[in-house]
């Protein structure tokens, strides 16, 4: 099967990950990579790129048991659970040899009554700020103690997650500080060969002057920097792009799309594309001035986006023709519709943007 038949597909490209990858380990030195293919690898395809990183990364990180399991059929290498398990799912976790995080003593208490006589690594996590997981940092060396103290229960590592990072540099100094405090009271008093680890992309960018023992790389290594200062260093990994499934010349005073927002003020000539908001193609973005590219060249979207389809004005572009490639997001010649500019225009983060890129949008792999 080739691209020629694909109506809406993102190509992934290898190369440029690992390059991503090299930019991150020339900031950490000798510490580990873990390469974070959460989310489907932030929309990229967690196999294809976990089969490209195999030689980068020491370890994996995904959000659940199901990612876990789907990621072990490919690779050997130790995989992280970032997230919180389900009672129901901490036997399998024990019994397939994933690292789950742990934010509380009855979570290490209940792993370590599974365990039997068999050790599971489990990876110790602090709330230094993020309210999300971990346990409390003014609780975290007592309930490091019951833990470590349990039977079966092995620490792997250690972590905390930057809230602010890309937002406020004087706290994640801070909490930097703070962190490295808790992992010197932590070994002072448990002493043992577990690791630690918390920075993540922008941490990786701009605050590697301590790096601990693991870095844990997300959107970096797909080529967006969370810092715009930096993004000169990296490759975007993803071109996004749909086809031409129509075109029409539309007479002036035609509606287009649901709620008529847009109307033609002369006569235009209009493509309609594979692809809407079911792709993963921000809604928000209707009437928000954005565009795609076609032959190089930035073409207006008009009205709002729809389920399977969108509209542009073509009326600039000379010979254009139904199956015509269209870049949604990515480089064409010497254009570029960036995930930050997609990110900006429809009011979101460029996480979001990649990582609600449908299931119909074939992954191609370059």
């Amino acid at each position: 099967m080739t691209t020629a038949i694909y109506r809406c597909w993102a190509e992934i490209d290898r190369g440029a990950l690992q390059h991503n990858a090299a930019v991150v380990r020339e900031r950490i030195g000798s510490a580990e990579l873990l390469a974070v293919v959460k989310a489907d690898a932030y929309g990229h395809g967690m196999i294809g790129v976990a089969q490209a990183l195999v030689d980068d990364a020491q370890l994996f990180g995904v959000a659940n048991l199901e990612e876990a399991i789907a990621l072990r059929n490919e690779v050997s290498h130790p995989i992280i659970i970032l997230g919180p398990a389900l009672p129901e799912e901490r036997s399998t976790i024990m019994e397939r040899g994933f690292i789950p995080s742990i934010s509380t003593f009855a979570e290490a208490q209940d792993f370590s009554q599974l365990a039997g006589y068999a050790a599971i690594l489990i990876n110790f996590k602090i709330d230094t700020g993020m309210g999300r997981m971990g346990v409390p940092e003014p609780d975290a060396v007592a309930v490091f103690k019951r833990i470590s103290a349990l039977p079966n229960i092995k620490i792997h590592s250690i972590s905390t997650h930057l809230p602010v990072s890309n937002e406020d540099a004087e706290y994640t100094r801070d909490e930097l500080l703070r962190f490295g405090q808790d992992v010197k009271k932590l070994r002072a008093e448990i002493p043992g060969d577990y690791k630690a680890h918390v920075l993540q992309s922008a941490g990786v960018l701009a605050f590697n002057e301590q790096i601990f023992d693991i870095v844990r790389a997300g959107i970096v290594l797909y080529g967006i920097s969370p810092l715009p200062e930096f993004q000169k260093l990296l490759k975007p990994v993803m071109t996004w792009k749909t086809r031409i499934a129509l075109v029409r010349d539309m007479p002036k005073g035609s509606s287009i799309s649901y709620g008529r927002t847009f109307i033609t003020p002369r006569k235009m000539r209009i493509a309609t594309l594979s692809a809407g908001y079911a792709d993963g193609y921000p809604r928000h973005l209707s009437n928000r001035d954005a565009a795609v590219l076609v032959r190089g060249q930035r073409c207006p979207l008009l009205g709002r986006v729809t389920m399977d389809l969108i509209m542009i004005d073509v009326s600039k572009i000379e010979n254009v023709h139904v199956g015509d490639e269209v870049v949604l997001m990515g480089r064409d010649a010497n254009e570029e519709i960036s995930c930050a500019e997609l990110a900006d225009r429809a009011g979101t983060i460029t996480w979001e943007i990649i990582t609600r890129i449908g299931s119909r949008v074939r992954r191609v792999y370059v």
